[in-house]
């Protein structure tokens, strides 16, 4: 009997956590944020880098991604050269101390953007093509010889001599001359060129045009290069130039210990934010013929010239298609092969490619996103949720407002946005390296926010710090649990001639902005669908089981196909064989009528209208909506896409109608939701949780607090959760399976009137400057702006001590409310440490046990750092002294005379405490 007690005892304490109570994760350092560490000039040495990254760690950073770029005026006896012997030393050094300090360290292979530098030969550089075109009757020939003047170009950064783009003048030679008759006859006359580019040729009869191209060097520099590695950008579309770029990695590495490295990063396509695009690699004929299984020099006035009627649209997706998937698989896919060799992972950001940036993202270990647009993001996490990655990054908080504004309450907005787009892995973007002895505010990179610990609000730092690790505790856990896939309808742009060669994909707003692809990306987050977007390549590797749309990745319930034109027949075909298997795959407003492309598009047109007419579609129950059953499956065809996701039993989130935003995702037999109040006004009540939980603990990762939720079962059997969220709160949801142990989550309501503390106040300057003002007394709180100059301009750290007595009002909790803060908090009660607060909410409930009869609070404010600033520049203080871009301005209006950023017509922003600071006794309840 004894043993199988024994036997019974084990099996209870092995189960998973059916009645455990839940707890925070564990901390690992890719839980908390990390950040870009801009070494500027490379003029880094041993003794800051271990001061600097001491700091770093103990503010809560996890780890840091070195982009070498321009330097310091004055410091160029420090620069180390970019992969040099000394610069491969401070690289050891820091990867030693973050091993240490139990940081990461991350690379840019490369410095500044994108990839190049001055080992770049012209060969291997970025190229365009060009053309002139001639027309010609019978017995007519070109006049003077076959010669495209290629024009000077040199720009050059902000206020200086650095150039981002240069193209010498020269008279290029061309590399193919076409002829083409009325009736698209296609005639090669290259080897009719001589040397001096006369061609011998005379039109025979009807009416000709004689094309000829030329290509030549694009001319785009790498941007914010580190001083000594400026050089060409590479040609994106030929693999011998990534190979002989990533060469220099080897050579630099040779015998080198680089494990310490998690990441090597690519930085957001932006070679053809220049003059012209970088639109041509001198493979592409070649390629293009094995790709798309025709010449294109046959097809050069549909292409070139927008001539050829309806072969147009078909080349010139063709070309774009071939161009997209060089940069796949001459770029992003063997440098990812490269990098892996190296033992480390990739960060990828693939938004503005000429490519579909789908496959892109998901050709790297970790796709990145940056910006501020919900949906940009989703393109990032789709291919990360898609194909099972564990990690999505963003470059977060790259310009939030001008310099010197954003607060860390702006930085946990943005980083909500992130958390809801999918984003689990935040890189503030950034911290410049700058030298402990350096005057304030030290180095700065030229774009805001500036994460730096000259700024006052560093010592508060920790506390946003920490609301992003336990938020990311949970996120980087399971996989996305979304239950729609968006069909990525790609071949419509490409299909669309416009007037450039290339289409470049960032987004949604600028390629699909009006389109039906838009409309129902934004409207199913609305309704309370999560969905995912999906490419051509990735619709084409997934599969229906158990009744399960299954990718690499993640399963889904339906498909919507967003009112396109086009469509890839082999993505077509998959359609119908996942609808025969049994899914539900929605039109909205109409289906694809055409595919895409040049090569044997009847055949295809033909085997893509059978397909469609052997659907049969009857009308439903739900006005509007018809349906085509077909096998096991079904099509919905419908002009309102939210009756057609309702009758598809697609499952919906309702409390989004509520101002209630939320991800969710699966970890084992759980699910887990972070839900973020977007809305003006606070909620308190009942949300239903589409998921099957019989139990739930609720996570208040600004507060590190946690409990179980009160759950209840609503008449129809969806299970409720008790929910109170103030406006620009967020809460994670643990749902479980099973119940579970442990304490309800707190909640309070007022037991009695608030009552003001504080009548008079103690106001010391800590830290800051300019000057540290003398401290003083004050009997109303007011901002220290109005104190007098030496405040006006200060930017630090004050204290602000009163004394008051326990509330009359007997209660076991109070709630203490600062009233308006600016910018950030730290609360001590009797010295004892009680809340750091950030904004926008600048309250906290305190536990009467720490209240004596007579108390003494101290209230630390940190202010922006724009008031010192503004000083300085009234007296001519220099602070913008970096080589290249130097320092502009975000906005128009705060851009100098000088072209650079300046504060000359702003005001000092109000700073430190103007309160109300009131008590309110609090009583705890366990049920509304």
């Amino acid at each position: 009997m004894k043993r199988w007690y024994i036997i019974l005892l084990l099996i209870i304490t092995s189960l998973p956590s059916a009645f455990s109570q839940a707890e925070w994760p564990n901390i690992t350092s890719e839980n908390k944020p990390w950040t870009r560490w801009w070494w500027l000039g490379n003029a880094v040495d041993t003794a800051n880098l271990g001061r600097l990254m001491e700091t770093y760690a103990k503010a809560g950073l996890g780890g840091l991604e070195i982009v070498p770029i321009y330097g310091v005026r004055g410091t160029e006896d420090q620069y180390l050269p970019y992969l040099g012997t000394e610069w491969i030393q401070a690289l050891q050094y820091t990867l030693k101390k973050a091993k240490d300090l139990n940081i990461g360290i991350d690379m840019a292979n490369g410095t500044g953007w994108p990839f190049g530098g001055s080992w770049v030969t012209s060969q291997n550089a970025s190229k365009h093509v060009v053309h002139l075109s001639y027309d010609l009757q019978e017995g007519e020939s070109v006049t003077g010889n076959l010669r495209y003047t290629e024009q000077y170009i040199r720009t050059v950064a902000l206020h200086s001599p650095v150039i981002d783009q240069v193209r010498k003048s020269d008279q290029l030679k061309p590399f193919r001359v076409m002829a083409y008759d009325s009736a698209g006859t296609a005639v090669d006359l290259t080897s009719k060129v001589n040397e001096n580019g006369k061609l011998n040729w005379t039109a025979p009869r009807g009416n000709w045009k004689v094309i000829a191209l030329f290509y030549a060097a694009h001319g785009k520099m790498v941007e914010r290069a580190a001083p000594g590695a400026e050089g060409f950008a590479i040609d994106h579309f030929a693999k011998p130039a990534l190979m002989q770029y990533l060469q220099h990695f080897d050579s630099a590495f040779a015998g080198i210990d680089i494990s310490g490295i998690r990441c090597m990063f690519n930085d957001s396509y932006e070679v053809d934010d220049a003059y012209g695009q970088a639109d041509w690699t001198s493979s592409l004929p070649e390629e293009f013929s094995i790709r798309r299984g025709y010449d294109l020099f046959q097809y050069l006035p549909a292409l070139l010239l927008n001539d050829s009627g309806l072969k147009v649209s078909r080349v010139i997706y063709d070309y774009r298609l071939t161009i997209g998937e060089l940069l796949l698989d001459n770029f992003t896919q063997p440098w990812h092969q490269w990098t892996n060799e190296q033992g480390a992972l990739t960060r990828n950001q693939a938004h503005g490619s000429p490519a579909n940036i789908l496959d892109l993202y998901a050709a790297s270990d970790i796709p990145e996103t940056e910006g501020s647009d919900l949906l940009r993001f989703k393109f990032a996490t789709s291919a990360g949720h898609v194909t099972g990655k564990r990690l999505i990054s963003a470059e977060a908080a790259t310009w939030l407002n001008d310099h010197f504004i954003s607060t860390l309450a702006d930085v946990k907005t943005a980083a909500d946005k992130y958390f809801l787009g999918g984003v689990n892995h935040l890189i503030y973007h950034g911290t410049a390296y700058s030298p402990v002895t350096d005057p304030w505010p030290g180095w700065l990179f030229y774009a805001a926010v500036h994460f730096q610990p000259t700024n006052p609000m560093w010592e508060q730092f920790p506390a946003l710090n920490g609301y992003i690790t336990r938020t990311q505790s949970f996120l980087q856990q399971g996989q996305a649990d979304n239950d729609i896939l968006l069909y990525y309808p790609l071949a419509d742009r490409l299909s669309d001639r416009g007037d450039r060669l290339l289409r470049h994909f960032d987004g949604m707003e600028k390629e699909f902005h009006g389109t039906g692809f838009e409309s129902c990306a934004r409207q199913m987050p609305e309704q309370g669908y999560a969905f995912d977007f999906i490419s051509d390549r990735q619709l084409q590797q997934t599969n229906f089981q158990d009744n399960l749309i299954r990718t690499t990745g993640a399963t889904y319930q339906t498909i919507v196909i967003p009112d396109c034109r086009y469509m890839p027949f082999k993505t077509w075909q998959c359609l119908f064989d996942l609808v025969k298997s049994g899914a539900t795959v929605v039109f909205y407003k109409s289906a694809p009528v055409e595919v895409p492309g040049l090569k044997d598009h009847e055949t295809y047109q033909a085997a893509f209208t059978d397909l469609w007419n052997t659907l049969t579609f009857d009308k439903t129950s739900i006005n509007g909506i018809r349906q085509a059953v077909y096998g096991n499956g079904k099509f919905l065809l419908s002009t309102d896409l939210s009756d057609m996701l309702e009758y598809a039993g697609v499952r919906r989130e309702s409390f989004t109608s509520q101002q209630l935003q939320f991800v969710r995702r699966k970890t084992g037999n759980n699910t887990l939701y972070f839900i973020h109040n977007s809305g003006q006004q606070a909620f308190d009540g009942w949300i239903p949780l589409q998921c099957n939980a019989a139990d739930a603990a609720l996570f208040d990762a600004a507060t590190g607090l946690h409990g179980k939720a009160v759950v209840h079962r609503h008449e129809n059997g969806t299970p409720e959760i008790y929910l109170r969220l103030k406006p620009a709160a967020s809460i994670i949801v643990m749902a479980y399976p099973e119940e579970t142990a442990g304490e309800l989550f707190p909640y309070y309501q007022p037991s009695g009137p608030s009552a003001t503390i504080g009548t008079t106040w103690t106001v010391e300057f800590m830290s800051g400057g300019p000057v540290i003002p003398p401290g003083r007394q004050i009997n109303n709180l007011t901002s220290w702006t109005d104190w007098g100059e030496e405040t006006k301009s200060f930017s630090g750290l004050a204290r602000y001590t009163t004394s008051f007595r326990r509330p009359p009002v007997k209660a076991d909790y109070y709630l203490l409310s600062l009233g308006k803060v600016y910018d950030c908090a730290d609360v001590l009660i009797n010295g004892e440490p009680v809340a750091t607060l950030i904004g926008p909410d600048f309250s906290v409930v305190v536990d009467a046990t720490i209240l004596k009869k007579k108390n003494r609070i101290d209230i630390v404010i940190a202010n922006r750092m724009a008031n010192r600033i503004i000083d300085m520049e009234k007296k001519g203080m220099v602070y913008k002294k970096f080589h290249n871009v130097n320092f502009p301005a975000n906005r128009r209006e705060n851009t100098g005379t000088d072209g650079l950023f300046s504060t000359a017509q702003w005001k000092p922003f109000p700073a430190g405490l103007t309160g109300p600071v009131t008590l309110t006794p609090l009583e705890r309840i366990n049920r509304p």
